[in-house]
């Protein structure tokens, strides 16, 4: 059925998943899974959490769609968890992490037009991963994924992540920001140094250009924090949140410092964005995250798991690298295994998610306990030796 009637841009894993609770998923067969993609790092709850069903159940009977051209109360509910708990001063919803990004660039140049004799340049980093729109591809510095699509849109600088001398070297009078993962998870699970993004909000408040952080995949809980920016002891002008916010419902996010809140009435706008069921589900989410504490369970989880998976390097040569910071992990091997390795693991009950031919990234509920951990680790244990 897909081959007829879904363009392929997908190669999909052979196995049709048809209800989840927890960490675990059953295909149409019965058989179960230990679920290690969550979504892609969406389900910071795992599948059909109890908070996220009822919210959206209740909302779904009282009120689903309208514009914003009207007050909600749910969006306004959400927007003030969000202010509250972040070093960020206003809000915008929007329907994905695509459609975030777009929103940050757009608010970014029109700073660009009233404070910066109207720069309009994105310095971003290669390996970045931003979204798949027109745009976002050329955000995204990687070759496969905006050589198909030449010309691209101008105004995006691709340099080397982790290279603060490269993005001062990119800069110029026509640069209004610079964009960035906390942590690269689609380009490899990347972690720069630590002083890196310090380093680089020093040269932007230097220049007056804004910093956008990308935390679509690193916020919510996902690193062990509430948000990456904590980490490093930086504070973004713009952040974009998607993914794990909704626990498994579409909803994007722009975040802005009162600073850079440039955007007027009429500049930029949704229809289906912050409609009441999505953030009646965001809501319930991040209330339970912050009230539960989930993102010291992501830390606390994280660090037995990375422990967990340098034992497996100890034991098995064909592992290059382990790396990862709370519930986003990878294991890089030396060899172009990882495409065998996903077959294996789901031969034995585990998802999850191939980078590239010699990587898998982790990305579980953040729910998960060290006995899921344990039970996955001896699933790539089983696979490494049979392979």
């Amino acid at each position: 059925m897909e081959s007829k009637y879904f363009m392929h841009t997908v190669n999909r894993v052979p196995v049709t998943l048809v209800r989840g609770k927890g960490a675990r998923v059953w295909d149409d067969n019965g058989r179960e899974y230990l679920d290690f993609v969550a979504g892609w790092a969406v389900n910071s709850l795992g599948h059909c959490h109890p908070v996220v069903a009822k919210a959206l159940a209740e909302q779904a009977r009282t009120l689903i769609q309208v514009s914003n051209q009207f007050y909600t109360v749910p969006q306004l509910q959400m927007a003030e968890l969000l202010v509250q708990h972040s070093c960020l001063d206003k809000i915008f919803v929007s329907n994905s992490g695509a459609e975030a990004n777009e929103g940050a660039v757009k608010l970014a140049r029109r700073y660009g037009k009233r404070h910066l004799n109207g720069a309009y340049e994105v310095i971003s980093a290669n390996g970045s991963f931003h979204g798949r729109t027109l745009c976002m591809v050329a955000a995204t510095g990687q070759a496969k994924h905006q050589d198909p699509y030449k010309p691209l849109p101008a105004g995006f600088i691709n340099v080397e992540y982790n290279n603060v001398a490269a993005i001062k070297s990119a800069t110029t009078d026509q640069t209004c920001a610079v964009m960035l993962e906390p942590l690269q998870g689609e380009g490899g699970v990347n972690i720069p140094d630590d002083d890196y993004l310090k380093k680089v909000r020093k040269w932007c408040d230097e220049k007056g250009i804004l910093l956008i952080l990308d935390e679509i995949q690193t916020g919510i809980g996902r690193l062990g924090t509430l948000f990456a920016y904590e980490q490093y002891g930086v504070e973004p002008d713009i952040m974009t949140l998607a993914k794990g916010l909704g626990s498994g419902v579409p909803i994007g996010v722009i975040m802005v410092k009162e600073s850079a809140n440039v955007f007027e009435p009429g500049d930029h706008g949704s229809t289906f964005g912050g409609n009441p069921l999505v953030c009646a589900a965001a809501c319930a989410t991040l209330k339970y995250i912050i009230d539960n504490k989930v993102a010291d369970n992501a830390k606390k989880v994280g660090r037995y798991f990375l422990g967990r998976l340098e034992g497996l390097k100890k034991k098995h040569g064909v592992i290059a690298d382990v790396r990862g910071r709370g519930l986003l992990l990878a294991v890089e091997f030396n060899r172009e295994i990882a495409a065998d390795m996903l077959q294996a693991c789901l031969e034995n009950g585990l998802l999850v998610n191939r980078l590239n031919p010699s990587t898998l990234r982790f990305m579980p509920p953040l729910i998960i306990a060290n006995g899921e951990v344990a039970e996955a680790i001896n699933i790539l244990d089983k696979a490494l030796l049979a392979i």
